[in-house]
């Protein structure tokens, strides 16, 4: 099977974690990506440090079961008169990149190599990852990106260029998707930013019994419409930025 082929009944087993890491290969391909995911594996690795590509599992799992989603209260106030416009799926190469070029704080560089470029956008062209970008004017000031599976969104990553852009798209999206029938944001490993909205450390264990009993149910509601509903009921826009 090439890198770029990709058939969603066909799961290839990941070995048992241990201290954290099911596997480690040379390459990243679209089956091998797609398999970790049902199995609560990721890649995370630093090609730019030469590093193969290292398959997680951590323990404990860090997410949002969305009955516990907190949005505070500035949050809200900051969404009421909002300054950008947000899409989703418009430019997930500028996501990706932008994500790519974030300079982060204790890092001289960034985890997102080629490899994981290539293989989110292989993923990206299959319907499973999605990007959510801010817009200031014409310009992309902000974004995320993740993967889609059933009722579980699995988040990557996201940059930031202007003040609460990639925050108050999130906030949109975790509304938008928990309006949508979305379960659970996963978002892999601790983090001040998430603890914000309420994600929790479970054990891998409770992660890989809830991801089971709900990567296979579908979204009630399209995401995409539930996204551009929240938009303009917090006050955004809905524009495509090929409008001008």
């Amino acid at each position: 099977m090439e890198n770029d082929e990709l058939d969603p009944s066909f799961i290839l087993e990941f070995p048992k974690p241990r201290r954290g890491i099911c596997l480690v290969t040379e390459d990243l391909p679209l089956q091998l990506l797609y398999s970790g995911y049902m199995q609560g594996v990721f890649p995370w690795f630093s090609e730019d440090d030469g590093e193969p590509v290292v398959w997680h599992s951590p323990e404990p799992r860090f997410c949002i079961q969305m009955k516990d989603l907190h949005i505070g209260k500035s949050m809200e106030k900051f969404l009421k008169h909002t300054p950008y416009s947000y899409t989703m799926d418009k430019d997930f190469s500028g996501v990706i990149d932008g994500c790519r070029r974030m300079s982060r704080k204790g890092q001289d560089g960034t985890w997102i190599g080629q490899k994981i470029v290539d293989a989110y956008s292989a993923f990206h062209r299959k319907g499973f990852a999605h990007s959510f970008e801010v817009w200031d004017r014409e310009k992309l000031c902000g974004g995320f990106y993740g993967v889609l599976i059933g009722s579980v969104f699995f988040g990557e990553s996201m940059f930031t260029l202007s003040p609460d852009s990639s925050k108050s798209a999130f906030v949109i999206f975790a509304k938008a998707f928990a309006a949508s029938g979305g379960k659970m944001i996963d978002c892999q490993v601790y983090t001040d930013n998430m603890a914000r909205y309420g994600a929790k450390n479970i054990s891998r264990d409770a992660f890989l019994r809830l991801e089971s009993e709900w990567l296979g149910r579908s979204l009630d509601r399209n995401l995409e419409e539930c996204f551009l509903s929240e938009v303009q009921s917090v006050g955004g826009k809905r524009k495509d930025p090929e409008d001008g």
